[in-house]
């Protein structure tokens, strides 16, 4: 009883040495590479928000770009506003030490550190570093999830003849605002703490003001999506629901992404059957009338946290539209839990278990320190740019991190000689670097179709000149012919050389100078017919 009151408490527990060492050496690292990396395309993307703020965006809630509007302002670099991922996953990580703890004192018979594996699991997941140097809405979603846990859990420490205090429903309205204010998959979040309360407190919570007012609290939160949303037709909202849809479902593109998920996170995957074993032990002992202590009763309710997102987007899999992080929240949420299952099972005397969490932890260890060290290199060291032949390239995902100031700052410098207030690329990926580094010129996409761009610059007016920007990495061919431009003039070929890159060059950028534009984009990758 005495440890169900601690676990009432909302405090936080004091962080043990080799924990604040886990979380020193992933924020140091996070520092170093966010100070060495140019900024990503979606990173660029939401850093441009800061420059058109707004109530909302076409393809994400607005508060990506509000939390760096500040630093953006000021002019900072870019390793500057980098120190807004870092801080978010170390909070991230520290609450979801905080949750394993609670749950720890709950479990009488646990003595081993809860907490530390759960930061161990958290710090050796390679997507989630990736999160801690880039901000994207992911990164925020992941503090807004673990911060819910946090508060559910506490939540549902009250006693049975009593509710929780207005103080904590008004948190957790504006915790699913500020959620929501994210990423529209935060509806997801919501759900699991429906599910906590009412299995909790009963149908009776819906019959008293206090859940209500924080439902309304969290939709006056969200309130610039709705306004935004309703003053351009919903076009965020309809975007959404048919990127959500994907196209046709199919079992393979499913189960690649299912491996995927193992492969990049093999130690809270061990923990999930750990997890599956407890529980179902513990039924079993129940039904046969045994006592049992396996896993605390709030981990069971918790544990929706991470099943209701994950197993959405692992549906949507199948149709081909969920990418690889956007389970990176979900992922948060079962951290804790996963402390839980392995600190268990690290006091068991169990060999092959030792041995599988042991190779799970060094694969996912090195699975984090290879993507770092890819990053910073550019990749690996086989994989070079060959001079430009009119080709596609290999394609080198760590090449995206290089060359897109100086192409930019080429591309402004070519336009305010040449005297063309128009920049241009045949898609929205390089129209957020070029515009980020080239700002505060407009970038036009040659493409077909709507997108944030369009918002933002509009449609390039026919028979206008642009300094068209093209990258090796994604070629297409040049956009000269009946209703593109009449003709491309080569300015000048920029090789990308990272000081870290042992000499190699990783890809090439291209500037031209095109004249009259016939208003029909065409946009054709080299290699197509």
């Amino acid at each position: 009883m005495q440890q169900r009151i601690l676990l009432m408490q909302g405090r936080f527990h004091r962080l043990s040495v080799p924990v604040c060492c886990l979380l020193g050496i992933g924020t140091a690292v996070h520092l170093f590479l966010g100070f060495q990396l140019g900024l990503s395309a979606d990173e660029a993307h939401y850093a441009l928000y800061a420059t058109h703020l707004a109530w909302s965006y076409f393809d994400h809630p607005p508060l990506v770009g509000w939390v760096q509007w500040p630093l953006v302002a000021l002019g900072l670099p870019d390793g500057v506003l980098r120190f807004i991922p870092a801080a978010i996953w170390l909070a991230t990580a520290w609450v979801v030490h905080d949750i394993a703890m609670k749950l720890q004192l709950a479990e009488q018979e646990l003595k081993n550190h809860a907490g530390f594996w759960a930061v161990l699991v958290l710090t050796t997941a390679p997507v989630l570093h990736v999160l801690g140097i880039g901000l994207l809405p992911d990164t925020l979603l992941m503090l807004f999830t673990a911060a819910t846990m946090w508060l559910t859990l506490n939540m549902l420490k009250t006693p049975e003849c009593d509710l929780p205090s207005w103080r904590a429903w008004l948190w957790l309205g504006g915790l699913l605002g500020l959620a929501g204010l994210s990423k529209y998959t935060a509806i997801f979040l919501a759900l699991p703490v429906m599910w906590c309360v009412l299995r909790r407190f009963g149908p009776a919570l819906l019959r008293s003001p206090k859940p209500w007012v924080a439902v309304g609290l969290a939709l006056c939160v969200v309130m610039p999506v709705l306004v935004w949303n309703a003053q351009h037709d919903w076009i965020s909202f309809a975007y959404q629901l048919h990127h959500g849809g994907g196209g046709h479902w199919q079992w393979g593109q499913w189960a690649g992404f299912m491996l995927g998920q193992v492969v990049v996170y093999p130690l809270m995957v061990c923990a999930i059957v750990g997890y599956a074993v407890g529980y179902w032990r513990q039924k079993t002992h129940a039904h046969l009338g045994r006592p049992h202590s396996v896993t605390t009763p709030p981990s069971y309710g918790l544990a929706s946290f991470f099943w209701v997102p994950f197993v959405v987007l692992a549906y949507l899999s199948g149709g081909g539209s969920s990418l690889p992080h956007w389970t990176a929240p979900a992922w948060v949420a079962w951290a804790p839990l996963a402390g839980l299952v392995l600190a268990q099972g690290s006091a068991q005397p169990s060999k092959t278990w030792r041995w599988v969490v042991g190779g799970a932890a060094a694969l996912q260890g090195l699975l984090s320190v290879g993507l770092m060290v890819c990053m910073l290199m550019a990749g690996p060291t086989w994989l070079s740019s060959p001079p430009p032949s009119g080709k596609q390239e290999p394609i080198n995902p760590f090449a995206d991190f290089y060359g897109w100031e100086p192409a930019g700052q080429g591309a402004q410098a070519w336009a305010q000689q040449l005297k063309v207030p128009h920049l241009a690329v045949q898609n929205w990926t390089l129209a957020s670097r070029l515009a980020w580094y080239a700002r505060p010129l407009n970038v036009y996409v040659l493409a077909p179709g709507f997108d944030q761009f369009s918002i933002w610059s509009g449609e390039l007016p026919v028979g206008a000149d642009a300094v068209l920007m093209e990258w090796s990495q994604m070629a297409y061919a040049l956009p000269v012919g009946p209703g593109q431009f009449a003709q491309c003039q080569a300015l000048e070929q920029i090789p990308v050389q990272p000081s870290a890159a042992m000499g190699r060059t990783v890809a090439h950028f291209a500037l031209y100078h095109c004249q009259g534009w016939g208003g029909q984009p065409k946009p054709r990758r080299l290699g197509e017919l």
